[in-house]
Parts: structure tokens; C-alpha cells; sequence
């Protein structure tokens, strides 16, 4: 079985070896490149952070403005977030269930009304963290600290593999690499893609990128252990 794996670096390289150690067959072809981005340092007093993807909490990892905040609780969106995280130097750490709705609900469980939070994002985010919590009267200030650009076209093994059929199955971590992988294919005459592989998707936002009729299946939890064992690895 041969798989494609379009997930950005750095996490693209530790799915494909996972899956080359159970015997899979795996081409890489990242279709985002995460870019830092520059930001003014936040001011006022917080009372957490928060952030939906790892590339957030790598991103400010080494920003000074940020290590005064480290000591604060931070709240991940799912396990791959709160590890990146942890690397990054952030103490207090907790664990939503892998999506935006469950975060939104976990910081009105655990933060006090009138409380305001620092939430690290992309410049494009599916979801609106801080509708979910103004109810609760929780404060929500986005700062963003990294953008993902998507690929122009797959590279020109990719293209040749699709073309031919080499491919059995591609992994979508993210409503965004999802959207990238359909409008190249379509750029590169490539429609046959959607209905002829497995797309393995992390969860249904990610799956809702993808075209109808496209065979999709989705992780039961939004977690890479649980997509990969779609597989069985």
C-alpha cells in the first residue's frame, strides 16, 4: 500500500516514518509551509493562553514578549498541540478533545467570568474561539504568529504518481491541506484522484474540504493514532 502524506513539515517526516516502520510504502509532498510571522508584543494581564494548532506554540517558542506568559495555563486544542507546547517551554497545560468547540467549551469550564485570554493563532483560522466563549463573558485576543502558504502544484512526482495510480490512500490532518490537495488536483486535471483513493481525514471539518462524492473516511478521534489505524498501522 502507498501512501501520500501532504501534512507540512515539521510533522510530516515522524507521520511518514511511523508508517514506513509497519511497511508502508510513503511519499511526501507537504502542501503548506509554515512561515513565521512577525507581531508587536501582547500587553495587559492574561489569564491563559490558548491555541488550536502546534505551529502556534512553535512559533513563539523563542519569543521573549512570550516567555513572561509561560508560567500562565494554557489551553490546547489536542494532544499534538499541548506536546509542541510542552517543547516550547509552557508549564501549565491542558487538553481540549481535539477540536475548536471543545477548547471554547474547556476554557469557559475552567476560566472565571470576566477573564481574558491570549490565543496564539494562524492568519486563517475555520473556526471563531472567541464567539464560543463571549457568552461566558470570556475575552478572546487573537495574536497571530504564523501563516501557512499553500503549495502552487504538487511537485512533479506527486503528479506523476496520481496521474498513474499509484497511490492507495492520502492522509488531509487539516481542513486547509484538504482545500489545497483539491484545488491542485482540479489545476492539474486530476479530478479522477478524489474518487479513485481512500481519503483519510482527521476529523469532518477536514473531510468537509474534500468534494462529494470523494471517499472519505474520517479518524473516530482527531488525533494521528487514530487516523493512521484508518490503515491499520
Amino acid at each position: 500500500m502507498r501512501i501520500l502524506v501532504t501534512r507540512p513539515e515539521p510533522d510530516a517526516a515522524p507521520t511518514a516514518g511511523k508508517l514506513r516502520a509497519v511497511g508502508r510504502e510513503v511519499s511526501v509532498d507537504s502542501l503548506l509551509v509554515i512561515e513565521p510571522v512577525a507581531f508587536e508584543p501582547p500587553r495587559g494581564d492574561y489569564a491563559a493562553l490558548a491555541a488550536t494548532s502546534a505551529n502556534a506554540a512553535r512559533a513563539v517558542g523563542a519569543s521573549p514578549s512570550i516567555a513572561k506568559l509561560k508560567s500562565l495555563p494554557f489551553f490546547a486544542l489536542g494532544v499534538h498541540t499541548a506536546n509542541a507546547a510542552r517543547l516550547a517551554g509552557f508549564i501549565y497545560i491542558e487538553t481540549a478533545g481535539g477540536d475548536a468547540q471543545a477548547l471554547g467549551e474547556l476554557l469557559v469550564r475552567r476560566l472565571p467570568a470576566g477573564a481574558r485570554v491570549l490565543y496564539l493563532a494562524g492568519e486563517r483560522r475555520a473556526r471563531d474561539l472567541a464567539a464560543m466563549t463571549t457568552p461566558a463573558n470570556i475575552a478572546i485576543e487573537t495574536l497571530v504568529v504564523y501563516r501557512a502558504k499553500a503549495a502552487e502544484r504538487f511537485n512533479e512526482t506527486t503528479a506523476e504518481q496520481l496521474r498513474a495510480g499509484a497511490f492507495d490512500a492520502v492522509l488531509h490532518f487539516s481542513p486547509r491541506s484538504a482545500e489545497t490537495f483539491v484545488t491542485l488536483a482540479r489545476q492539474a486535471g486530476l479530478e479522477s484522484v478524489f474518487t479513485s483513493l481512500r481519503h483519510l481525514c482527521l476529523s469532518d471539518a477536514t473531510a468537509a474540504a474534500l468534494p462529494p462524492g470523494a471517499r472519505v473516511e474520517i479518524a473516530p478521534r482527531p488525533e494521528e493514532a487514530a487516523l493512521l489505524a484508518l490503515l491499520g498501522a
